[in-house]
């Protein structure tokens, strides 16, 4: 059988040698993982392994389990006799991740890739302010995030739709494809090479299967028609890594049209507001009514909309508030009702005398 170069499916210098502390394991990549099994790929070939209970009595946190994509020490490469045993998760270069549904546990959603490609219709999936959110995340994640504008066969008027997300994407680049067209990936395929990993991410239905099916050259992935809302329906039911005809590899995600807040990265995301904040008149200005406040000005003159500042203002109370249990969200909320009032000295007295009643 010939052997899998790692190489090619992303191992950098550094991973290797982070690997070699790990006398009689063997290196291999996460391809795709269901039930607490994993797909991994190694030198030899492909093998189903799990995780050590050493492992699972040492994580932290659900974060630390293996993702689609992570490089992992594994202790054989093949099944001959029976799963392989994960036993080390080695760094990560980078991590989309979201909050998982119910709880403020972090789900890893693809790890250790190049690139995020930020799937949306062209329909009535159109969203800028969900868009916003999984450009905060995408930023944060180490990634770079590209936008995949999908449908454009729907849409009777694109460059309407350009201009409204023209605010939101500074320093992003925007793809425009369609599947009708039988070029309409290749613009999509020119930015996925030899080596580099890109993790496709949106909303159910908005195509993301059909793109990779185009890249792959087969219907490999399922795909289904447009339900009666215009919004396609979810096929993809779980992560996996995918290689390419010509080298690269994406990895494939179920449709998030809910993306909980885990971290975010607003200073990239919302970069117009960040530069505007910068000339307020007070450093700590709220931008509600606070006079010489930069960015309320901005929304007088036609600069700024009030949706993009509230979309703003959601995202940093939601990353402000992750991970606290409800009693400190509570206190968070006060302290900042009593900004410009007395500030935190009054926040704590007011706080003080409720716990004692």
């Amino acid at each position: 059988m010939k052997k899998i170069d790692l190489f090619s499916l992303g191992l950098t210098e550094q991973l290797q040698q982070e690997a070699k502390g790990f006398n009689g394991l063997y290196l291999g990549r996460v391809s795709s993982q269901a039930k607490g099994l994993y797909r991994v790929l190694v030198e030899a070939g492909e093998l189903t392994a799990e995780v050590s209970g050493k492992f699972s009595h040492q994580v932290r946190s659900q974060a630390d389990y293996p993702a689609v994509g992570d490089f992992v020490m594994v202790d054989r490469m093949d099944n001959t006799n029976g799963n392989g045993i994960i036993h080390h998760v080695l760094t990560r270069k980078s991590c989309f991740a979201r909050k998982a549904a119910g709880s403020n546990d972090l789900q890893v959603v693809a790890a250790n890739i190049d690139q995020v490609f930020i799937c949306m219709a062209l329909n009535n999936d159109f969203n800028p302010r969900r868009l916003e959110r999984y450009l905060s995340i995408a930023w944060d994640s180490g990634a770079i995030p590209v936008v995949v504008l999908t449908k454009a066969d729907l849409c009777p008027d694109i460059n309407a739709k350009l201009a409204a997300l023209s605010p939101l994407t500074v320093g992003v680049e925007v793809l425009v494809t369609s599947s009708m067209s039988w070029d309409g990936y290749l613009a999509v395929q020119s930015r996925i090479t030899k080596g580099r990993t890109v993790a496709f991410i949106g909303s159910s239905g908005v195509g993301k299967s059909t793109l990779i099916n185009r890249l792959l050259g087969e219907d490999r992935l399922a795909t289904n028609t447009l339900s009666n809302d215009d919004k396609g329906r979810h096929t993809t039911t779980r992560r996996e890594l995918i290689l390419l005809p010509d080298g690269g590899m994406v990895i494939d995600t179920p449709g998030m049209r809910e993306l909980g807040l885990v971290s975010a990265d607003l200073a990239k995301s919302f970069a117009d507001i960040d530069e505007l904040a910068a000339n307020c008149r007070f450093r700590d200005c709220t931008h509600g009514s606070e006079p010489g406040c930069a960015v309320q000005q901005a929304i007088q003159d036609g600069f700024l909309s009030v949706e993009r500042l509230a979309s703003f203002q959601k995202l940093q109370k939601e990353a402000k508030y992750n991970g606290l249990n409800s009693k400190q969200i509570e206190k968070e909320k006060f302290y900042t009702m009593f900004k410009g009032f007395g500030g935190m000295k009054n926040a704590r007295k007011y706080i003080k005398e409720k716990t004692r009643k």
